[in-house]
């Protein structure tokens, strides 16, 4: 019999962690280090970036911050060359970052439009392109996770954060198109969609909106950063070397079906 097809030793492994400043982005980077991995935390706060890869580090884990506003994607190639002259050919993206609307469409400026699609749309997809681009020329297999959110899939009347809604749709879609354009050179894209999960983000929208919708929910929770870990070790392991092209929702049974 082959033997189980699943391990989460990641010592093989350079990641790359955009919105490790904090909430899911600094998850996804402890986890994978507590795995063995390099990680590479980025985002926008070098403070919080410095006092978490100390923490990564204090716990016997190899981590680095890089400091990286995604939506600046003209940086993204000198950022990936320090990287691979400290750690080798980036093998795994996780592409955290992200920032809400939290505004009827009606009520958002065009600065903050762009902000929204720039930061959750076309920063993601100009770094994963990057990414693979080098990928590709190491010929070196790799994994790329996307974060996409259960909005893209289910939206309600009051939920005041259409664009939101509508990049992280072109998230999942992103995810299914690079999927195929990629297979061919052993690059594995695919994405996650969790549902309300604990975080700075959802913590201010819980202070603005109220949580009486949590009441509403199937187990009237919300998510923990952790809920997230098993599914993000899965698709970044050999585990999913056959997985390609799909959003793995994660929700604990929130939303509408």
């Amino acid at each position: 019999m082959e033997p189980p097809r699943f391990s989460t030793d990641l010592g093989h492994m350079t990641a790359l962690v955009t919105g490790a400043s904090s909430g899911l982005g600094l998850r996804f980077a402890q986890v994978l280090a507590a795995c063995g991995a390099r990680v590479v935390l980025a985002g926008r706060r070098s403070d919080r970036l410095a006092e978490n890869v100390a923490a990564i580090a204090g716990s016997g884990g190899v981590a680095e911050p890089v400091t990286l506003d995604v939506t600046e994607i003209d940086s993204f190639p000198g950022v990936l060359d320090r990287i691979e002259a400290r750690f080798g050919t980036v093998n795994a993206l996780v592409n955290s970052a992200g920032i809400p609307d939290g505004s009827y469409a009606t009520r958002l400026s065009g600065a903050a439009m762009n902000d929204v699609v720039d930061t959750n749309l076309r920063g993601p997809f100009a770094l994963a392109c990057e990414v693979a681009r080098r990928m590709i020329a190491a010929k070196a297999p790799g994994r790329i996770v996307n974060v996409s959110s259960m909005l893209a899939f289910d939206y309600g009347s009051d939920s005041a954060a259409a664009l939101y809604s509508t990049v992280k749709s072109g998230i999942a879609r992103m995810t299914e198109a690079l999927a195929l354009e990629w297979a061919r050179f052993h690059i594995n894209v695919n994405a996650i969609a969790p549902g309300l999960i604990e975080s700075e983000m959802t913590t201010a929208m819980l202070a603005r909106t109220g949580d009486a919708f949590v009441e509403t929910f199937p187990r009237r929770r919300i998510g923990k950063p952790s809920h997230l870990d098993s599914t993000l070790l899965f698709l970044v392991s050999p585990a999913s070397d056959f997985v390609t092209g799909t959003v793995v929702k994660v929700d604990d049974g929130q939303g509408r079906r």
